[in-house]
């Protein structure tokens, strides 16, 4: 037995295979058969007890819903174009198998609240899973500070040497940003882990469903209460979205910052050879290339936000077919994204940094500048009189090659008599990192403070 089209009924001409061939996207939304037989369990359950179908009829399509999604996960399924998307094609092989039983499934529901239903419950496990990659890749930074633990690296703005910091300092950066995405991430999951099956096509039903029953048995926090509203709303997908976007601005901001540090010119790390590769013909080449290619597909995350936007943008209410495309951007920004997150912990764990060709070049740029400027500024030297000071004495020093350090006590108390002897304690990179004290400084009290509360968070 085969289902006819969904919509059929009025129609007396059948469709041109080209339309079909338009419309169809079980190409791409075939992947949310697991989400749409999860959904349809949920309300044939609801059907039952409320008494508009029988419990042997729900048990019917229960099962045989368990035996499709059985065959579709072991490529025992056959996909047709004219049965156009995955809620079709698992209807028409339910009614193929079970008559009219099946045909009772969809009471009290419309593929638009069946679709937008889908496309909740697989979000909300894509957050789920994003969240636990996230936390991976924050534990593969936090285990570094250890690694690293006394290493000083530059700390850098405008790509110019500015104040010296803990390597860990560096590392615990990116753990507090890729926190803020998972903080943004559990935000979102709040607006889409809200039930919109039940509303039918836009305007409810007259049946006497229980939305509040699917919602519970789906594990949705609350029932939407616009019926028009929920039909049309995609702006759980938008948020999501932008929410991967910043993850791989995140992403591609470390994997910059490493392609640069693995430079000749700058030769701060080391990556594993497992995720480094060759020139075809320059022998001596080591390439960043995975480092490159997460860099790159942030492209493809980011070019996701305009394209939700600009398909929600004139969209009238309630459900328009324009929507259909809402997976495209969905699917794309999710699939550049997950692979990149799942690599990032074994590089960050396997690459090393080169501590001798930091330490070698580290008094290099004048790093204890703003630590001499702050040492004045205790002294009683007014701040802008103090950075006067200190760019004289960095002007002096570069016209002679040499660093604040080895400039005598007397010429420092020349550009300033309430310098004395004790300035020697700010002065080089090390000494000026060891005076940070600010709560989230670089200094390596504040450092192992908040190295020792995110061994908390994370553990």
């Amino acid at each position: 037995m085969t289902v006819a089209k969904a919509w059929g009924g009025r129609f007396h001409q059948v469709t041109d295979t080209r339309v079909e061939a338009f419309t169809e996207s079980i190409s791409f939304d075939k992947r949310l058969y697991a989400v749409d037989i999860r959904g349809s369990m949920a309300h044939a359950t609801m059907l039952a007890r409320c008494g508009l179908i029988t419990s042997t009829e729900r048990d019917q399509i229960c099962a045989h819903l368990d035996q499709i999604g059985e065959e579709i996960a072991s490529g025992q399924f056959t996909f047709r174009q004219d049965l156009e998307d995955i809620h079709m094609h698992i209807e028409n092989a339910l009614i193929t198998r079970i008559g009219d039983v099946g045909r009772k499934l969809h009471t009290g529901r419309s593929r638009n609240d069946q679709i937008s239903t889908d496309l909740k419950l697989f979000t909300r496990d894509a957050i789920d899973d994003l969240d636990k990659l996230l936390a991976d890749v924050q534990r593969a930074f936090l285990d570094r500070c250890e690694v690293d633990a006394g290493v000083i690296v530059p700390g850098y703005t405008h790509l110019q040497r500015a104040q010296p910091v803990q390597a860990a300092h560096y590392w615990l950066a990116y753990v507090e940003k890729f926190q803020r995405d998972r903080e943004r991430l559990a935000d979102c999951r709040k607006r889409v882990n809200v039930s919109p099956l039940g509303a039918a096509a836009l305007a409810g039903t007259s049946l006497p469903i229980d939305r509040q029953m699917t919602a519970r048995d789906l594990g949705f926090e609350c029932v939407a209460a616009n019926s028009l509203d929920v039909s049309s709303d995609r702006d759980y997908l938008a948020e999501f979205i932008f929410c991967l976007s910043m993850i791989s601005a995140h992403l591609s901001t470390w994997a910059e910052e490493w392609i640069i540090w693995f430079t000749t010119e700058f030769s701060f790390i080391r990556l594993p050879d497992a995720y480094t590769t060759g020139s075809s013909i320059m022998p001596q080449k080591r390439n960043p290339d995975v480092l490159e290619l997460i860099r790159g597909r942030t492209a493809r995350v980011m070019a996701s936000v305009p394209q939700i936007l600009i398909l929600l943008k004139s969209l009238p209410m309630a459900y328009n077919r324009d929507l259909q495309e809402d997976k495209l951007a969905l699917f794309s920004s999710l699939d550049a994204l997950r692979p990149c997150l799942e690599l990032a912990p074994a590089i960050i764990a396997g690459a090393e940094l080169r501590r001798d060709k930091i330490a070698a070049r580290l008094e290099d740029g004048f790093l204890d500048a703003t630590a001499l400027m702050e040492y004045l500024i205790k002294k009683g030297v007014p701040m802008r009189t103090g950075h006067e000071t200190v760019g004289r004495l960095v002007a002096h020093c570069e016209a002679r090659g040499i660093r604040l350090g080895d400039l005598p006590l007397t010429e420092l108390k020349e550009a300033c008599p309430l310098i004395d002897a004790d300035v020697t304690s700010v002065l080089g990179a090390a000494n000026a990192m060891k005076a940070l004290q600010s709560y989230g400084s670089g200094g390596e009290q504040p450092v192992a403070f908040q190295v020792a509360e995110w061994k908390k968070k994370l553990s």
